[in-house]
């Protein structure tokens, strides 16, 4: 089922010529690189070869170094430092990350991860004094705590000092007084607090886009030069750092931060390093995902060994991810990968379930009329775990913001996932009157709520999408980087363009655009007929596309038919033969 999309085709850039000749590369990987903002020939070699002295000084985290060095004096003086984390994989890279780099240093080092359907999301009250029951001397947190004013002072009365590092958006931020001033957000009390956007702090840090295994390998590199006393840390240290990028690799493509500036050095060295990994766990996870021997890439990531960390929180207790990639001995991560397996079988047979309902309830409903600007789904029994997820696969469908809410005895929590345009918290924040709660971010955020107020959320939910998003909003738009010809598509050409990768959000796969190609023979249905194998030719030259999804269209795609193709090169090898292959993203004509 394909929905008629907007194509964007980027001009012909005036100094693609010019720039590719000073690159000694093709004018296409030039536009390409123009497009995105990369004019000068230094700035590009960066992109192309990213180096770990393009990470940004920790110190210019706002915070970092009074946190780095409380906790050098915790490791120093043996006290216990408690890391309380977040369930998702972002979260549970950031634990690891600090847990290793603190023992490692010889403190003393434990962590605390909540239960995602009994606590919820971020810092709770009866956890935090637990915590500070159990002789906690140092509590540090990653990738939650910006909002958690009550559980801090908890910290407070109990006194033990509490460190907050966080990404997400700070409650109020964007709330304005009456008289249109701009309220100064509430942040918890606490002796820190380490965020990459901190509000009103300047010079504010060169990557807001950090996620939290991004912070906590910056704050374990302050560590490092705190407990050296020195502007460096030790050699073992920076040994253990190089390993790290691994864990906030995994954390920075997993969290679909934009792949960027730091995050893009992140992901690029984490990739090698996961590869190379001698940490257990991340070999475990790797082999339990047949991916051994593999050169891996964000896709690998954001879909097969991701997905598997996740499935530990969303279906059961995160904590036992945690110890896989911490202290488990070996036998210890493969028997917790084999349960991650399971488990994400599992979470996938639950998801397909419950995408069915969910699609099943906005056509009975008619929610996906033309004036509907947004999507708002809920039903009893619904895995609150998985709900994100399917909220993902309805916003592919239908490109609306969507919120599914998964009720149980009168209580709803919900999660949500965005469009450009759309900053999901924004819209919660208009909507705070139906809700208990909510957080995240712009593109996906939780809610909770009761079940009775759920007609009223969605209709203030409908009302704000309506008077923020137009009609063309909603139709998906392809942004094209350029004409190409068949003939241009080569092997080399498209060697050039992979080395633009990792790819994901902020950096996506080149998109090209084929005009007027002719469909050179019956197309053939692959993959139980949803798929569509089409060959098409253009003066003279032939090339092999597959259409994912595009099953359906097998009768109106004949042979001898001009079509325009959305295609993403990519290259294919099999039995020692390397040709390029389009992957289409869209048809016209």
């Amino acid at each position: 089922m394909h929905h008629p999309k907007r194509w964007n085709i980027a001009p012909p850039h005036p100094l693609a010529s010019d720039l590719a000749w000073k690159l000694r590369t093709s004018p296409l990987l030039a536009q390409v690189l123009l497009n995105r903002g990369f004019s000068e020939p230094a700035q590009c070699h960066e992109f192309l070869r990213p180096t770990l002295m393009l990470l940004h000084d920790p110190a210019l985290l706002p915070n970092l170094e009074l946190a780095a060095d409380r906790i050098a004096k915790a490791i120093r003086d043996k006290e216990k430092i408690v890391i309380y984390g977040d369930y998702d994989v972002d979260g549970i890279t950031a634990t690891s990350i600090l847990w290793h780099a603190i023992t490692l240093l010889g403190g003393v080092v434990d962590y605390y991860i909540p239960h995602r359907l009994e606590e919820g999301y971020g810092l709770n009250t009866e956890a935090i004094a637990q915590i500070c029951d159990q002789g906690a001397k140092l509590i540090v947190t990653v990738d939650c705590g910006v909002t958690a004013i009550e559980p801090a002072r908890i910290a407070a009365v109990g006194g033990v000092d509490l460190i907050i590092t966080d990404h997400h958006e700070t409650h109020g931020d964007q709330s304005r007084t009456r008289a249109g001033a701009e309220t100064q957000p509430e942040l918890p009390p606490c002796l820190a607090i380490v965020h990459p956007r901190l509000p009103g702090r300047q010079p504010a840090y060169p990557n807001p886009y950090l996620c939290g295994a991004g912070i906590a390998f910056k704050l374990a590199w302050g560590i490092g030069k705190s407990v050296n006393g020195t502007a460096k840390v030790s050699d073992a240290f920076r040994e253990f750092l190089l390993e790290a990028t691994a864990l906030a690799g995994l954390g920075t493509i997993a969290d679909v931060v934009p792949l960027v500036g730091e995050n893009r050095v992140i992901a690029h060295f984490g990739l090698g390093g996961l590869k190379a990994s001698k940490l257990l766990g991340i070999r475990a996870l790797i082999e339990s995902a047949g991916l051994t021997g593999h050169k891996l890439d964000s896709y690998d990531v954001g879909f097969r060994l991701g997905p598997r960390l996740n499935a530990c929180g969303r279906m059961g207790h995160a904590r036992l991810a945690v110890e896989m990639l911490t202290q488990a001995s070996a036998p210890k991560a493969v028997e917790i990968a084999t349960y991650l397996e399971t488990q994400n079988k599992q979470r996938q047979a639950i998801e397909k379930n419950i995408l069915e309902q969910a699609l099943a309830q906005i056509k009975q409903n008619h929610f996906d009329s033309d004036d509907s600007r947004g999507l708002v789904l809920a039903m009893e029994g619904w895995h609150a775990g998985v709900i994100g997820i399917v909220a993902s696969r309805i916003v592919e469908r239908y490109h609306r913001p969507t919120i599914l809410v998964a009720l149980t005895d009168g209580q709803g929590q919900g999660s949500g996932r965005s469009i450009p345009g759309f900053h999901l918290t924004h819209a919660l924040e208009a909507c705070r009157d139906q809700l208990d709660g909510f957080g995240g971010h712009e593109m996906a955020a939780g809610v909770r709520l009761r079940a009775d107020r759920l007609g009223d959320f969605r209709d203030a939910f409908l009302r704000y999408a309506a008077g923020v998003l137009t009609a063309e909003q909603i139709i998906p738009e392809l942004e094209l980087e350029a004409v190409a010809e068949l003939a241009q598509l080569t092997v080399p050409l498209v060697r050039e363009m992979e080395r633009m990768a990792p790819f994901g959000n902020g950096n996506r796969r080149p998109l090209l655009c084929c005009l007027g190609v002719e469909i050179a023979g019956p197309p053939r249905a692959v993959g139980k007929g949803e798929h569509l194998q089409i060959m098409v030719r253009q003066e003279g030259r032939l090339m092999k596309c597959i259409a994912f999804g595009y099953g359906d269209r097998i009768d109106d795609l004949v042979a001898g038919r001009k079509i325009d193709l959305a295609v993403e090169p990519t290259i294919n090898e099999y039995n020692g033969n390397v040709n390029v292959e389009l992957e289409v993203k869209d048809v016209r004509g």
